[in-house]
């Protein structure tokens, strides 16, 4: 690989592990201060910085950076150069401009508006004029991707692109689409409003223009991780992929199901009649499909390699695995967590489920399973497989790196499962204070937010075992050859009866995708742009 692109992949991934740091010490404050433990500079002020600095840096910066960077070492490896570096390097300086204003932002306690930024609580201008920045130079990567993409298609028009170029590209193209929602927020309500140009600001429009984005993003999160599960896990784990047509038709399924989902967040939002909330139900049903295969060819894949590895029994291809290797490790285990998450999704996805878990602690415990857990577990395993073999270098305190997994695992089941439990018995997400003034109510979960907050001290633990790993590895790692990243490869190609080019179509798939769009949100949008509005001056609590 040449030591450009290597620099320029690396350049991302080192964003994107600082960032994590800083994003893990907040939390483990934050879930202190739930307990009602008495920590150094506990305040309100404190713990809505904090929330805010987690969110933001943990599920906008370091996911946005590290998928960036796997998406070039996935373009290089499908063309043996990625298209346009110049145009690259721009895009990352201006994300890491806009990183740095939103930063400034937010430690600096101009921007305590949570990672949703809800108005009618208001930020300072740069955090969200840094964060539109970071939006933009993502879709210089998506450029990059799909012009990849077709360079690849156009140089192999006999076979199919590879497998993870197909999912990366499908995740360009569903980012691209997911993305006008939050821009349209930022350049026509939020920058304005927070500039002084208006004097108010319509809330209701700006949940729906964010929720247009922020549900597909999870899936922003989870594609990358997939493309880990199907084309690497199964070669690490000493194995091969069990179908890649299954594979494909995730992707694809992905690409044209994640956008017209936003409104199964809005369940209890005024001003969005019941029919479109239901009509986004059936979406959000429909789009657990596609996990539902990956489930099973994930799993049948790591079968596979169990019993090549000498497994034998029912379940014995499991412990025949090489948990050891932290790469494959940190895949099974964001894996079981992510079967709770997404029975948990399904619940929040139901109609009437909703109203039970909505704004609960339970929602913020599903959460952790899907971009904590997922996304984030898989992108550090990751992360011990590719910066050696990129960086050239060989991989530091491996002890840490082999434990680091089993941390997380542990400190986020006793967080998020006690966290399921705490909402369905009543405890709001995002306060402060949780004994409610001694409120009789609060002693039902009084246990379970210290046994979250000791999850918390486990999960800030194996945080820093993997930042002490990787920043050790680009340091002081012993330099060797950089080497190529090596594909797992299908139990049998795609046979000829199945139609492979349609599958590929990612352009048709994404007309598609916008035609469905169109159909879930036209109508509503066009209706709350013509209510009487009366709008809402900002408010900054601290």
């Amino acid at each position: 690989m040449p030591r450009t692109t290597n620099r320029l992949i690396l350049a991302h991934i080192w964003v994107s592990v600082l960032a994590f740091g800083v994003a893990a010490a907040m939390a483990v404050m934050q879930a202190l201060s739930r307990a009602n433990l008495e920590v150094p500079y506990r305040s309100a002020r404190m713990y809505y910085m904090s929330v805010t600095a987690h969110g933001v840096l943990m599920a906008l910066v370091f996911t946005t950076f590290f998928i960036m960077a796997l998406g070039y070492a996935v373009a290089h490896r499908e063309n043996g150069a990625i298209k346009w570096p110049r145009l690259a390097w721009a895009m990352f300086g201006l994300a890491l401009l806009g990183t740095t204003m939103a930063a400034w932002a937010i430690l600096t306690f101009r921007a305590s508006v949570l990672y949703t930024f809800y108005p009618p609580l208001q930020a300072h201008p740069a955090f969200y004029i840094g964060l539109t920045l970071v939006v933009v130079a993502s879709w210089g990567w998506c450029a990059s991707m799909i012009a990849s993409w077709r360079e690849s298609r156009r140089r192999n028009s006999g076979r199919p692109v590879s497998l993870a170029m197909h999912g990366t590209t499908a995740n360009a193209m569903l980012w691209l689409l997911a993305t006008i929602g939050v821009a349209s927020e930022m350049l026509f309500q939020l920058i304005p409003w927070s500039l002084g140009w208006v004097k108010t600001i319509d809330p209701l429009l700006a949940r729906m223009l964010f929720w247009f984005f922020g549900h597909p993003l999870v899936y922003f999160w989870l594609l990358p991780a997939y493309v880990i599960w199907y084309a690497l896990a199964p070669r690490l784990a000493g194995g091969k992929l069990f179908s890649e047509p299954l594979a494909r038709v995730t992707f694809t399924l992905f690409l044209v199901l994640s956008t017209p989902v936003g409104f199964h967040h809005q369940y209890q939002d005024p001003g969005i009649p019941a029919g479109w909330k239901l009509f986004h139900t059936f979406n959000t049903m429909a789009i657990s499909f596609p996990s539902l295969l990956t489930a099973f060819t994930v799993v049948a894949s790591l079968e596979i390699a169990g019993r090549l590895r000498g497994g034998r029994g029912l379940f014995g291809w499991i412990g025949a695995l090489p948990w050891r290797d932290p790469a494959v490790s940190s895949v099974l285990l964001a894996g079981l967590l992510f079967m709770v998450g997404g029975f948990g999704g399904s619940i929040n996805a139901a109609y009437t489920l909703n109203s039970v878990v909505h704004n609960t602690a339970w929602i913020a415990a599903h959460f952790h399973l899907t971009v904590g857990s997922a996304a984030a577990l898989t992108f550090m395993g990751a992360c011990y497989y590719l910066v050696p073999r990129i960086a050239g270098r060989e991989l530091e305190l491996g002890l840490l790196a082999r434990i680091q997994p089993f941390l997380w695992f542990l400190g986020m089941a006793l967080f998020s499962f006690t966290g399921h439990i705490a909402g369905l018995v009543g405890l709001p997400r995002r306060v402060f204070e949780t004994s409610y003034a001694g409120a009789a109510q609060a002693s039902a979960w009084q246990t379970l937010t210290t046994v979250s907050a000791l999850g918390g001290l486990v999960l800030f633990a194996s945080a820093a075992c993997f930042v002490a790993v990787i920043l050790g590895t680009l340091l002081a790692g012993k330099r060797t050859a950089p080497q190529m990243i090596e594909w797992a490869e299908p139990l049998s190609p795609p046979t000829d009866g199945f139609r492979a080019g349609l599958w590929d179509r990612l352009g048709l798939w994404f007309v598609v995708a916008v035609v469905l769009v169109i159909l879930a949100y036209a109508v509503p949008l066009w209706d709350v742009l013509h209510l009487t509005r009366y709008g809402s001056p900002g408010y900054k609590p601290f």
